[in-house]
């Protein structure tokens, strides 16, 4: 049986200047999933981040504040300390493989290059946890990316992004009770849609 998420972590970069940015959107999200749940996020020094914990749903929500490259060191240390496994951990990142306002779901596999996922990875020894993906696009030039995601999205862009974020809040409960292959259909049948529009 798959188990339900213990520990949800946004993805980003800390300080006001990269906020706004797309490589942020993993922050954005569990902004909005804390206060839907009614929790404080505070400065936790153990952790290297912002965490906070709802007793209710059983799950903690943390944003690492050590850089992207640097997400393992946060999430390996709430990991170790309350004993939770990579399979009862849902990241949520920004996606370059997939267009703004569509969102994907998905358990282990591929790391794409993202360099949060990779220390996050390299600091749990494992690659078998869940990854909600935001699409932001692509800017189609490799040399660009860096550039591309250090940026806010344009104004089209964003208001996608924002419409596929209150989609997945909406997921939320399906997520708590561990009722992954129901959550994956609505993301993933979304995204399906609107392939096959365009």
């Amino acid at each position: 049986m798959p188990a339900a998420p213990r520990l949800v972590v946004g993805l980003g970069n800390p300080g006001a200047e990269y906020s706004e940015t797309r490589h942020n959107a993993g922050f954005r999200f569990c902004e909005r999933l804390a206060c839907r749940l009614g929790v404080t996020l505070v400065r936790e020094s153990r952790f290297h981040g912002l965490a906070g914990a709802s007793r209710e749903a059983g799950v903690w929500l943390l944003l690492p504040q050590t850089f992207m490259n640097r997400s393992g060191q946060s999430v390996g240390a709430l990991a170790r300390f309350h004993k939770i496994a990579p399979a009862e951990i849902l990241v949520v990142h920004d996606e370059l493989d997939i267009p703004p306002g569509q969102l994907r779901l998905k358990f282990g596999g591929g790391l794409g290059g993202h360099n949060g996922l990779k220390d996050i990875t390299a600091h749990l020894g494992s690659q078998d946890y869940w990854r909600l993906r935001i699409g932001i696009g692509h800017p189609g030039d490799r040399d660009e990316v860096v550039n591309y995601v250090l940026k806010p999205p344009r104004k089209e862009e964003a208001a996608e992004i924002e419409a596929a974020m209150e989609r997945a809040l909406d997921l939320w409960p399906l997520i708590a009770k561990a009722e992954w292959n129901a959550a994956m259909q609505h993301t993933n049948a979304k995204t399906t849609k609107q392939e096959t529009k365009s």
